[in-house]
């Protein structure tokens, strides 16, 4: 019961951060919407900002994990492929998590921490792509502009399904990444 009184107020939150912002919600309307008290939603989070960080911190790095250990695939461009289209189906509550992670990443919400905590995971996103991507170059000279133009195409193909809400097709998604990709194979 106590968990399930969290996990509702995390919701509720979530949905107020993502219409109001992280400055423009308050802990009283989410109390409110949540239908307890504001002691109670304070007993679960001492302030509005450790339960915005609690949601970007661990339920939105949560997602990523797991959307990315979901993704099984040999060949790269399936793989981005299929990283970005499963997008389109995640449940409601992570999109809006995704919607909030990708806002603070692009610093219209959040705080100042949280800024510092986006710009270390942005760092390791480079290390990342390349040990995925690197083994199916051929062309090893240019893999920094490879690596670097793929994530500014995912991260635009993230925030049209995720922050825009706009359904992208399987083959969109595919033609794009092989334009990147191909060139370098």
């Amino acid at each position: 019961m106590e968990s399930d009184l969290r996990a509702r107020i995390k919701e509720v939150a979530v949905d107020h951060f993502n219409r109001e912002g992280y400055h423009g919600a308050t802990i009283r309307n989410i109390a409110k919407d949540v239908g307890c008290s504001l002691p109670m939603v304070y007993y679960y989070f001492n302030s509005k900002k450790e339960l915005f960080h609690e949601i970007i911190k661990q339920d939105y790095f949560e997602i990523l994990d797991r959307h990315s250990r979901q993704v099984q695939n040999k060949d790269i461009v399936e793989f981005y492929t299929q990283y970005v289209y499963t997008l389109n189906h995640l449940d409601s509550y992570d999109k809006k998590v995704y919607r909030l992670g990708v806002k603070v990443s692009l610093s219209f919400d959040g705080d100042e921490e949280l800024s510092e905590v986006m710009d270390e995971w942005e760092k390791s996103q480079i290390p990342w792509h390349f040990q995925h991507v690197m083994p199916h170059l051929s062309d090893v000279g240019n893999w920094i502009v490879i690596i670097r133009t793929l994530i500014h195409l995912l991260d635009n193909l993230i925030e049209t399904i995720v922050v825009k809400d706009r359904y992208l097709s399987e083959e969109a998604i595919r033609e794009d990444i092989r334009i990147v990709l191909d060139k370098a194979r």
